[in-house]
Parts: structure tokens; C-alpha cells; sequence
């Protein structure tokens, strides 16, 4: 039996190759739309505040967006194999994205990935929305603390970036590659280094004794109007 019972992954360049939302930036947003990144970094404007600075030229081009991105952003390779991997070992394996959302579900049938829980913000009617969102902190779009901690654990986390800081702060094990290499050292969070899902399949293979969780009682993230 495999040491955790659930498997969260970010999707923007970690199941899939490349960073989506950015890709669709690039092609349909305004030449700006980096600086609400930064800006974010910087902890001077929220997730939901950013995401609407950034898509607000996207006006409502749905299936244009949604055909870029699946002829441009392919699903990792070794993601497919690993969510089957994970469902014959009867371990639960969701995407947890902070990102545009409309995207996931194409890319991964395009891939021939059904049936993974997909959590994150929606877009509909050319608005964004962030059903997945903590009740009161107002910080995020989607919760990634929140996936954690409601998905059956023992938790693996898989990511790649800032946005997935406090979901990794909540997991029992956590995968790291790119920025969240560093986020984690920063937050004394152990990790194990990986590029791609056989990594993660490999470690979960061996792996003993999880480190668990760092989980401060209050997220450093909290944040109210």
C-alpha cells in the first residue's frame, strides 16, 4: 500500500508543459499584464483582484481561448500513466489550480485524461469567479490549504510555483520543482525535488516515513477586506 491516499496537482506547468494562463496573456491580453503579477508578489493586490486585471480583455472569446490552448499547451507526458498508476492503487489523485480554469478540462481530454476532479476558479459568461475559495480569507482564488485539508490524507502535494505556497504548507508530502523549490526552503517545508510525474511515482514507490506537515495554525496568507 502507497504511504497517502490523495494526490493534489497544480496544473500550470506541472501536469501540463506549460504555463497556460500565461501563454493566453501573451496572445490575448494587454502587453501590461505581467506587472499585476509582480504586483501580486508583492502582496499589494489579492489573486481575485489580479485575475481580473489580467483577463479583462478577454472579453467573451471562450472557445477561441479554450482552442489556443489546447493546440499550444500539452499535459505533461508522463501525467496520463500516473493518474492511472494512482487509480489502481487506489489512490485519489484532483487538480488544484489557481489559475483561468476553462482550460483543464480540455487539455486533459485532449491527453485522454477523464474523470480527475478538477478544483479551481471558473470563467463563465467572460467573468471570473472563485467558487473554491476559503469562506473568509479572501487572498486566493482557489484554496489550495482548503483542498488539502478536505481531500483524504495521508496528502501528496505536486507543484511548481507561488501559488501553490500554502497548499504545500498543509501536505503531508510535498513534490517541488522551479520557484516553489525556494518557497519551500524559505518556509521549512520539506520536499522532494522531481521534473516530471515518474519522479513522483518513483518516490512514492519508496518513500517510508512522510515528513509531514508544517501547518501553522493560521496561514501566512490570511488576508480580509
Amino acid at each position: 500500500m502507497l504511504p497517502v491516499r490523495a494526490v493534489l496537482v497544480d496544473f500550470d506547468g506541472t501536469a501540463c508543459t506549460h504555463d497556460v494562463a500565461e501563454h493566453l496573456m501573451d496572445r490575448f491580453g494587454e502587453p501590461g499584464w505581467r506587472e499585476w503579477d509582480e504586483r501580486w508578489i508583492r502582496r499589494e493586490v489579492d489573486t481575485r483582484t489580479a485575475i481580473r486585471g489580467q483577463v479583462a480583455p478577454f472579453a467573451a472569446r471562450e472557445d477561441e481561448l479554450i482552442a489556443f490552448a489546447v493546440e499550444h499547451c500539452p499535459l505533461d507526458p508522463t501525467f496520463p500513466s500516473f493518474v492511472s498508476w494512482c487509480r489502481d492503487n487506489d489512490v485519489a489523485t484532483a487538480i488544484v489550480s489557481d489559475g483561468l480554469g476553462l482550460y483543464i478540462e480540455p487539455i486533459l481530454a485532449a491527453a485522454g485524461v477523464t474523470d480527475v476532479p478538477i478544483i479551481t476558479n471558473d470563467w463563465a459568461g467572460g467573468a471570473m469567479a472563485f467558487p473554491n475559495g476559503h469562506p473568509v480569507c479572501d487572498w486566493c482564488g482557489t484554496c489550495k490549504m482548503l483542498a488539502v485539508q478536505r481531500a483524504e490524507g495521508p496528502v501528496a502535494f505536486v507543484g511548481e510555483g507561488h501559488s501553490d505556497r500554502y497548499g504545500a504548507l498543509y501536505a503531508d508530502i510535498v513534490f517541488a520543482k522551479d520557484a516553489l523549490v525556494q518557497i519551500c526552503r524559505d518556509d521549512g517545508v520539506p520536499f522532494v525535488p522531481y521534473e516530471n510525474f515518474d519522479d513522483v511515482r518513483g518516490a512514492l514507490e519508496v518513500v517510508e516515513t512522510l515528513p509531514g506537515a508544517v501547518a501553522p495554525e493560521r496561514c501566512p496568507g490570511w488576508h480580509t477586506a
